[in-house]
């Protein structure tokens, strides 16, 4: 094609372009912008872009990994070449691709296809059949692991299994079930692997139940501290490395489902660097990464943390990678002593008071050297004194332009939040009172509850807020669970928390989910919106979650997830489009059974309840026919048909 026809051709669609509202991208932008041609295109849709200047649209083209038209069905179709992959969205809500600002993916995806999730299970009874036949497939000596993600409040009966319930389901093979970082259910083949007996000590800020002989029950309390249960937890077996590739990619597939296309990982206990970022490394170097993960190192190292980051501040820098993997700083511990842990069973720990002589040098440091940090802050008193150190070390080093933020600020006050905004700081919120806001208003009332967090007034006072879920043990990373709370003020439970002063409008809690969590990876000029030059990244969902009621928001998935133009997740009449898939290693993980996330719809939950209530593997219960998963009342007036407090009956055979 001649340069002069070229020209003409772009005159035409740039015309085109104009008269039909949407904007075209500029010459050059990509090695098709001479013919105008895109990669892919999406059609038929309603499209909410989140950019003030193009709110809605119905189509867009997508060429090189970003987005390079948005606008008119018409338009856009001008753009379509004898290659473009052309999607018609059959009328359904596409929206950016969801950014989860607090997540610990890379720990998470190392474990995900050896646990048992009980995330979105709807009744107890469900939980335990799912137990049950899990157990008679684990081979020894590996364990049953359900590590958070659940409360019971979620559960129809409103109750954690007993001890005595474990051991009958699971005699021989060790179970560990991780309620929040608040408690661990072992039964007693879990103990006898530890090696937890008569004579094991309580750790700091750990209490292990006891009998009357002095026996461990199989109860291990945080109080508050949670490194009782993450510590006997790493205890089992675990992954070999080409395990532990499979689990990671199907960890993002789930993610994929539920329409994240980006992560930030918060590190994690247990997590090292870069002994354990090995395997997210391997899968970014073969290109299978399917989210875009900014990562931040959290210290393991309680007395020796300044060590932790003069070490590693020589090896790496913020922004060193790609857009698909590249680091993000420092945290979310950046010294033990400032750890509020946020057990709301228990009273708010006083902190240690070597907080600020621990602190201050990390800080100090990571300012030198303009390192971005996070750090992990429950509690208004804690706040006041990290934010007391920041101002000092501000002083000396200013923070100016430097992404620093707090996670999590449940109570942080209004005299904090304005401290914040001076600094320059933003504040990661996740949806942990989603899971504990039981907890907290039985111990601190209703009234104290009602903004925990502030997120209306936070926003209201100008500081960056980006949302984000604390998965995978503190709660579900289902982010439609997080969108439900923000949007409802609920938690799982069903427990009304906040009045209409702290609730948020769908796209409002949308816009923290998205262009929100950019700013905390200092993305926020790519990510976010749907708008010209910025990341193909983009989920189209299930159901309309500008209209769904809002009890459907939490069940949402995403039918089509686009990561760089590039499909990563399909189903239903886009199943065919998603790329393949390995089944789940080893073959005796839950993944592989059970999937991820339940309760996404009836259909899903039916199918994992009636594969967990078989017996033998082959013949359903023809007691009560098993399709009572999500919603059916528990008829406790007959015992026969009764499933409620140890599952039902056939449970234990």
């Amino acid at each position: 094609m001649s340069q002069q026809t070229s020209s003409q051709r772009r005159s035409l669609l740039q015309g085109l372009a104009a008269g039909c509202g949407l904007a075209l991208a500029p010459r050059g932008f990509s090695r098709q912008a001479e013919n105008g041609m895109a990669d892919l295109i999406v059609r038929n849709a309603r499209i909410t872009t989140l950019d003030p200047k193009q709110p809605e649209a119905a189509a867009m083209a997508v060429r090189d990994g970003l987005i390079a038209a948005v606008g008119d069905e018409a338009a856009i179709m001008k753009l379509k070449g004898d290659s473009t992959k052309l999607i018609d969205a059959g009328g359904r809500r596409l929206i950016p691709g969801l950014n989860d600002s607090h997540i610990h993916l890379i720990r998470g995806g190392l474990n995900y296809n050896m646990e048992l999730r009980w995330d979105g299970v709807r009744s107890l009874a469900d939980a335990m059949a799912m137990l049950k036949a899990q157990v008679a497939r684990t081979p020894a000596p590996q364990w049953v692991r359900v590590v958070g993600g659940f409360t019971e409040h979620q559960f129809r009966e409103k109750r954690l299994p007993t001890l005595d319930e474990i051991n009958q389901a699971a005699p021989d093979t060790p179970v560990f079930i991780l309620r929040l970082y608040d408690r661990a259910l072992l039964n007693r083949a879990a103990l006898r692997a530890i090696g937890y007996g008569k004579d094991t000590p309580n750790p700091p800020g750990g209490l292990i139940e006891r009998d009357k002989a002095g026996n461990p029950t199989g109860l291990l309390l945080a109080k508050p501290n949670a490194l009782i249960l993450y510590s006997a937890l790493a205890a089992g077996p675990k992954l070999p490395p080409e395990y532990q590739v499979n689990s990671t990619r199907h960890f993002m597939r789930e993610l994929n489902r539920l329409g994240v296309t980006s992560v930030i990982d918060a590190g994690g206990g247990f997590q090292n660097y870069p002994e354990d970022y090995q395997i997210i490394q391997q899968l970014h170097r073969d290109g299978e990464l399917t989210l875009r993960i900014a990562y931040n190192l959290f210290t393991q190292n309680k007395g020796g943390e300044l060590a932790d980051f003069k070490r590693w501040t020589g090896m790496v820098k913020p922004g060193d990678g790609d857009a698909m993997l590249r680091h993000n700083g420092a945290g979310e511990m950046l010294v033990f002593s400032a750890a509020d842990f946020e057990d709301f069973r228990e009273p708010r720990p006083d902190l240690s008071g070597s907080l600020e002589g621990d602190l201050e040098p990390v800080v100090r440091l990571l300012a030198q050297q303009r390192w971005p940090f996070r750090i992990h802050a429950t509690y208004d008193e804690s706040i006041t004194r990290i934010l007391d150190v920041y101002e000092k070390v501000n002083k000396d080093v200013p923070f100016k332009g430097l992404h620093w933020f707090l996670d999590h600020a449940e109570t942080i006050s209004a005299r904090n939040i304005e401290r914040v905004r001076v600094l320059g700081g933003g504040v990661a919120i996740q949806h942990r009172m989603a899971y504990q806001g039981e907890d907290f208003v039985e111990r601190y009332g209703a009234k104290a509850a009602q903004a925990t967090p502030p997120v209306r007034q936070l926003l209201a006072a100008g500081v960056p807020v980006g949302a984000g879920t604390d998965a995978t043990r503190v709660a579900s990373y289902n982010p439609w669970v997080a969108l439900y709370w923000l949007v409802t003020g609920r938690t799982i439970g069903g427990l009304p928390l906040y009045g209409e002063n702290n609730l948020l409008e769908r796209e409002q809690a949308l816009r923290l989910y998205t262009e929100g969590s950019a700013w905390f990876s200092a993305e926020e000029e790519r990510k976010g919106r749907l708008a010209i030059g910025r990341y193909a990244d983009f989920a189209l969902l299930s159901g309309d979650y500008l209209k769904v009621p809002e009890e459907q928001i939490k069940d949402l998935t995403s039918l089509l997830t686009v990561v760089g133009g590039r499909i990563v997740h399909g189903s239903g009449p886009f199943g065919p489009l998603a790329p393949a898939l390995p089944r789940p290693m080893p073959d005796w993980s839950p993944v592989a059974h059970y999937g991820g996330y339940q309760g996404a719809t009836l259909a899903q939950a039916q199918r994992v309840v009636q594969a967990s209530h078989r017996h033998h593997g082959t013949t359903p219960c023809a007691v009560h026919g098993h399709a009572h998963a999500a919603r059916h009342a528990a008829p406790t007036s007959d015992l026969q048909a009764f499933w409620g407090a140890v599952g039902c009956a056939c449970f234990a055979f």
